[in-house]
């Protein structure tokens, strides 16, 4: 059952319709945010886990069945799906043994390692470009259980190295594609880029070489300086002259179009600065985090079902988009001085996740949830994603560690 506690004491400023004067009071309509935390989960993923060749990864779902569609290692996304196995065995831990009892932490653990041993050859080059951060996630996880792990110590170095090797001083960037849809000379840096620098901080400590720390926070710098407009929306790609270091384009490239905020985009950047807070204590971060999540709920509907994009006008939704922001402001909540903005934060993080439940909960599918949009929406809308399944399952779990549920 899923409570909300203590946030009386915690939050004695605000009176907040979802969360009551009680130690331990169940939220309304309870029975669909116990859903977070539903046996349905783990029985998805240990149904693939257990059964599936750990050489190809999930990715994305058909849609009208809701199956995954497999892709090789060596593409981004394949670090969320045993980074989720490593958040189930945190789970497991979290809720004392909930669920069923034979999928124990140190199960989860062990399928989570399997699964990651496909990746261990992408640590010496692939296809990922800047998304090493998000390879990364299973080795980092594996480092929170056993810091000793050797093959996990090398994994995150070996990451971080090629992330690092993408920076330009010039340009203050690490880059994000090896090339522009415009020109082949472009730099191009995209919202996303801001979830990898978590991985620099990591490596930093392991290596002892604060060069890496140095790149995380120039490239953050410069994405405050020309990735955000004035209202705190972003643009999805920034590109800049690779020779001067000046911007020549502002656009996207799965949003609406360029004058528009593309809704993942929003909520990487969300995630990605209170992740940058966390790691510096630098206020300009915290500022930055607060402005993306303000844009971020003030264009979500009431029903809290986020768009593909904050400004088309087709009805398409992206629940990796809500999982994201979710995720990221339990993030923003648990580092927030503000005790106001604490609870705005913890209570709109629930909120995107009740209207993602009640809207996309999808019990027959492989995924947790249906009604993702991958790219514009020519090309994989409607589906499940296993970025988006991890992003909620991250945000269930954040709220049993700052004891805001039970599961």
């Amino acid at each position: 059952m899923l409570y909300v506690k203590k946030l009386a004491s915690l939050y004695p400023l605000l009176l907040i319709p979802l969360l009551y004067a009680s130690t331990a009071v169940a939220l309304p309509e309870e029975r669909s945010l116990n859903d977070l935390f539903s046996p349905l989960i783990p029985s998805k993923f240990h149904a693939i886990a257990s059964t599936q060749n750990p050489s190809r990864y999930p990715h994305y779902t058909t849609q009208d069945s809701g199956k995954w569609v497999y892709i090789d290692a060596d593409t981004w996304t394949t670090g969320f799906f045993p980074g989720t196995l490593y958040l189930l065995a945190e789970r497991t831990k979290l809720c004392k043994g909930a669920g069923k009892g034979e999928w124990d932490q140190e199960h989860w653990l062990d399928l989570g390692r399997s699964w990651s041993t496909g990746m261990l050859k992408l640590t010496q080059g692939n296809k990922a470009q800047h998304d090493q951060g998000f390879l990364s996630y299973p080795f980092v996880e594996e480092l929170k259980v056993n810091p000793r792990n050797e093959t996990a110590i090398k994994a995150v170095n070996d990451f971080a190295a090629i992330l690092a090797a993408r920076f330009s001083p010039l340009v203050g960037t690490t880059r994000s594609w090896d090339h522009d849809i415009y020109g082949p000379n472009d730099w191009p840096v995209i919202i996303d880029n801001m979830m990898n620098f978590e991985l620099l901080f990591i490596s930093s400590g392991l290596t002892n070489n604060p060069t890496l720390k140095s790149i995380a926070r120039a490239h953050a710098d410069t994405t405050i300086k020309n990735q955000f407009r004035e209202d705190g929306s972003t643009w999805q790609v920034v590109t800049y002259n690779d020779a001067t270091g000046d911007v020549i384009r502002k656009y996207t490239k799965q949003g609406y179009d360029n004058s528009s905020t593309w809704a993942r985009g929003q909520a990487w950047a969300i995630h990605g600065y209170a992740d940058m807070y966390k790691l510096t204590g630098d206020d300009d971060y915290l500022q930055t985090a607060r402005r993306s999540a303000e844009y971020f709920l003030s264009h979500t509907p009431s029903n809290n079902i986020v768009p593909w994009d904050f400004n088309s006008p087709e009805d398409l939704a992206d629940t990796s988009a809500a999982s994201v922001a979710a995720a990221g402001l339990l993030i923003l909540a648990k580092v927030e001085k503000n005790l106001r903005n604490r609870a705005k934060w913890t209570r709109s993080a629930i909120n995107l996740l009740k209207g993602t439940i009640d809207f996309a909960w999808a019990p027959t599918w492989d995924s947790i949830l249906s009604n993702a949009t991958s790219h514009h929406p020519n090309n994989n809308q409607r589906t499940g994603l296993v970025y988006g399944d991890y992003y909620f399952v991250q945000a269930a779990n954040e709220l049993v560690k700052q004891g805001l549920a039970s599961c």
